[in-house]
């Protein structure tokens, strides 16, 4: 089973480092040398003959969306991995249940209302306060899920959906007298925001985002075998020694964390968290030991593609990411629904 798995993440991070290096040369922008191979040869030498649009263009525009798109898909596949586990059903992924609704309406606080808000809180956290308040958002929202649809460790799964559905009406709502009483430039972040960008990538942001994920594949990345136990029911899976308490509070907070930041930077991106995770499941079945790794590096190839093809095939301009993902998405959240009609 090991060897397994060891193939299949070779082979996915094969497909991802491939997937980047096609991305890096597409473009409207043409380099002035004549291959990939020599501009990324000039770029490692420190080339001076490269110039200075070529070196812009790669290192300040494409590696860095690039990397970006890579975080935010692994981080979005493996939290809707974590938790379609840990509700123990295929449809309980972040935007469905309304954790990127709840992150991105306290995102479009901060946008309208940070002037008056940052004036209550220390100035250290100036600089972050739309993260800590798309965290926060994330967090609260799961929170409420959680509360809401699970009672006696059994969770029901309309009651789950539904109440995702008033949490993503409320926060239209809200985020529409948003945009009502916001001016040019807030419409401007708020349409990005509703939409989904990679457009405003960089390398400091992916250092923050970078190290969340990390952190949180560190506490996340290896519970496969705990979630297989779980789909047993959470009873059994104490019996079998799982921590089963622990490990749903991290998923809770881990969860939030990655969706919050990911929605800070890039804005709302749907449905990652349901097709990843779908597509496994049919080859793997319900194995999460398998599932969960691959998530994270499937998750990097679905949004490196989804972007790859946003910035391109409509060149010079470009199609929001959220839109595309939404188009993949919609056919496979009907198909589980379909699938699974007769058990809900």
């Amino acid at each position: 089973m090991q060897n397994r798995l060891s193939l299949y993440m070779i082979s996915g991070m094969l497909l991802l480092a491939v997937l980047a290096v096609v991305s890096l040369y597409m473009g409207v922008y043409v380099f002035e040398k004549h291959s990939l191979a020599e501009v990324i040869s000039s770029l490692i030498t420190n080339d001076e003959s490269l110039s200075e649009s070529d070196r812009f263009v790669m290192m300040g525009l494409r590696l860095p969306r690039i990397v970006m798109a890579i975080l935010i898909g692994s981080a979005l596949a493996v939290s809707g991995t974590c938790l379609q586990g840990m509700f123990k059903n295929p449809l309980a992924t972040p935007d469905l249940i309304g954790i990127t609704s709840g992150a991105s309406l306290f995102a479009a606080l901060a946008i309208v209302l940070g002037s008056s808000l940052k004036a209550y809180i220390p100035e250290i956290f100036h600089f972050s306060f739309l993260s800590i308040m798309a965290f926060a958002g994330a967090l609260l929202t799961m929170m409420l899920v959680y509360r809401i649809s699970t009672s006696g460790g059994k969770t029901n799964v309309v009651v789950m959906l539904l109440s995702g559905v008033a949490i993503t009406a409320l926060g239209f709502a809200i985020t529409g007298f948003l945009i009502y009483i916001s001016k040019e430039e807030q419409l401007r972040d708020l349409t990005f925001w509703n939409l989904g960008s990679l457009g405003g990538a960089t390398w400091t942001k992916n250092v923050i985002l970078a190290t969340i994920v990390l952190v949180s594949y560190l506490f996340l990345i290896n519970k496969g075998k705990a979630l297989n136990a779980m789909m047993l029911g959470e009873r059994d899976a104490q019996h079998l020694g799982i921590p089963v308490e622990k490990i749903k509070k991290q998923i809770v907070v881990l969860t939030a964390l990655m969706v919050g930041t990911s929605v800070a930077f890039a804005g709302t991106i749907g449905f990652v968290g349901l097709i990843v995770p779908y597509i496994l499941r049919m080859v793997f079945r319900s194995n999460y030991h398998i599932i969960l790794p691959m998530s994270a590096v499937f998750g990097g190839v679905l949004l490196l593609s989804a972007d790859t093809i946003s910035r391109t095939v409509a060149a010079p301009s470009e199609i929001p990411i959220g839109i595309l993902t939404a188009f993949m998405g919609a056919p496979i959240f009907i198909a589980i629904l379909v699938k699974t009609r007769n058990t809900m």
